[in-house]
């Protein structure tokens, strides 16, 4: 079974973003445009809006307006973009505008263009698309950027549906005219996603340095909550890009809400506090996508959970030594990109070879040859299995270095039961006869349990010089 979801990421090591000027940080702020394109009966939808107002726990009116509802969203447009205009113009922001909201509010679409910000579409309409038929949505993600397009003059580059479908990322993703989807929290990078075996550049948002925790339960109360979580964020990630990782730190901003007066002077405080700090790169999303398509442009890897049964059995069925069995319960079994790195495959093919039975792990110890024995002077050795015993010098032994070998796999053999198994390329030669010597006294339990613990540590080398 295949896994969709990517837990595994950039791992322990981030790239580089290499941002301009050797900044330790992009900022990037998002103004969310939805007034005029939210649930609305005038707007033809069958209820009012319920999400993201002074309301908290508000629920839908079927059938009817709800004035107090739609007042806060006219709040955004009326007082609270102008505000956030005032205090953000003169910085690249990034707007995530309603297709039909930037319809009703020309005078902020002109503001927005002379403060020279980018204008993102946020989709045709600010409704749940959770249970929207996907060929409704394509239709509603064309039509909003046709109405985008006749609206400020262009088409829009990157897409945030805000309130997705399990579809909505495909269907960027299908659309092919966007260089950024940023229906992702999933990163604080950009990364690559592949659809259909196409790469689309995702550009992750955020759902908590957002003034949309002001609407909840569990959220910011006053300003100084939202700034004092703003500063904190801010300061870890540029500490993380003064050590050598920088990061990006994305702020969510909504007119109705950070727009109010006891809210704004938190941003004009994270601005303040951001600006007193050199090497601080703010930034759209569009300009870091373009940035980080040009620095790390997407690259086709080996991704062994996404290869046909017969073609991973064919490359990795020799990790375990003649034993492809593991590979093919590996195969078999739940595989997503956590298994297309070396530790993850290793790990993954280390738990099926644990739970196979007694007789089956005898058969991989038993499948490995014996050290400088006679298969491989006959040269009848795995390709992996020759590199190895070559790599500790095992193919250039002196007549007496052989024969005492040879006594040591035999007696070994004859005691235990399997052959004597050890990681070479964690070894030279002398530690390796070391070890046989010390191990040949061992009991056989004890040396049961240490052959297999070097089967898998074999495995976890052989894998990390297949997957480079």
């Amino acid at each position: 079974m295949r896994y969709s979801r990517d837990l595994r990421g950039y791992g322990e090591t981030t790239p580089d973003p290499q941002w301009p000027g050797g900044a330790r940080i992009a900022v990037q702020i998002v103004v969310n445009y939805e007034e005029g394109g939210e649930n609305s009966i005038e707007h033809g939808d069958t209820a009012s809006e319920a999400f993201l107002s002074e309301i908290i726990g508000a629920q839908p009116w079927p059938g009817k307006r709800h004035w107090n509802m739609e007042s806060i969203y006219d709040y955004g447009a009326r007082s609270g973009f102008w505000r956030l205009h005032r205090l953000l113009r003169d910085i690249p922001v990034t707007v995530y505008g309603v297709a039909t909201a930037l319809e009703r509010s020309p005078e902020q679409v002109a503001a927005m263009q002379d403060a020279r910000w980018e204008i993102a579409t946020h989709g045709l309409k600010w409704i749940d698309y959770r249970d929207v038929p996907r060929e409704v949505e394509a239709e509603h993600i064309a039509r909003a950027i046709e109405l985008h397009r006749q609206l400020t003059g262009d088409r829009p580059r990157g897409f945030y549906q805000g309130r997705t479908s399990m579809n909505t990322v495909e269907l960027g993703c299908e659309e092919g005219g966007f260089e950024y989807l940023a229906d992702t929290i999933a990163d604080d990078l950009p990364y690559w996603h592949v659809h259909k075996g196409r790469p689309q550049l995702m550009v992750p948002y955020t759902m908590d340095a957002n003034d949309m925790r002001f609407s909840s339960g569990q959220g910011f109360g006053t300003g100084v909550e939202f700034f004092d979580y703003l500063r904190d964020s801010f300061d870890v990630l540029y500490s993380e890009g003064a050590a050598g990782a920088p990061k990006m730190m994305s702020i969510g901003l909504h007119c109705r809400l950070a727009g109010r007066p006891g809210r704004a002077m938190a941003i004009q405080r994270f601005l303040d506090h951001a600006r007193a700090h050199e090497g601080v790169w703010f930034a759209s999303r569009l300009d870091i996508a373009r940035h980080w398509a040009a620095t790390h442009p997407f690259k086709p890897r080996q991704r062994p959970s996404q290869m046909e049964r017969d073609e991973f059995v064919d490359r990795f069925g020799g990790i375990f030594e003649h034993s492809p069995f593991i590979a093919e319960r590996v195969w078999d079994a739940e595989m997503g990109a956590v298994h297309d790195s070396a530790t993850g495959l290793a790990a993954r093919m280390a738990q099926m070879f644990r739970a196979a039975g007694d007789g089956e792990r005898l058969e991989v110890l038993r499948a490995h040859p014996d050290l400088a024995g006679k298969l491989a002077q006959a040269r009848r050795l795995t390709a992996d299995s020759t590199a190895e015993q070559t790599s500790a010098g095992l193919d250039a032994l002196t007549d007496a270095e052989r024969a005492e070998f040879t006594r040591l796999n035999d007696a070994y053999v004859d005691k235990h039961g399997f052959p004597f198994i050890i990681a070479v390329r964690d070894h030279d030669k002398a530690g390796i006869m070391s070890a046989m010597q010390t191990r040949l006294q061992n009991d056989t339990a004890t040396e049961r349990a240490t052959a297999e613990a070097q089967v898998i540590r074999i495995a976890q080398l052989r894998l990390q010089e297949a997957l480079k």
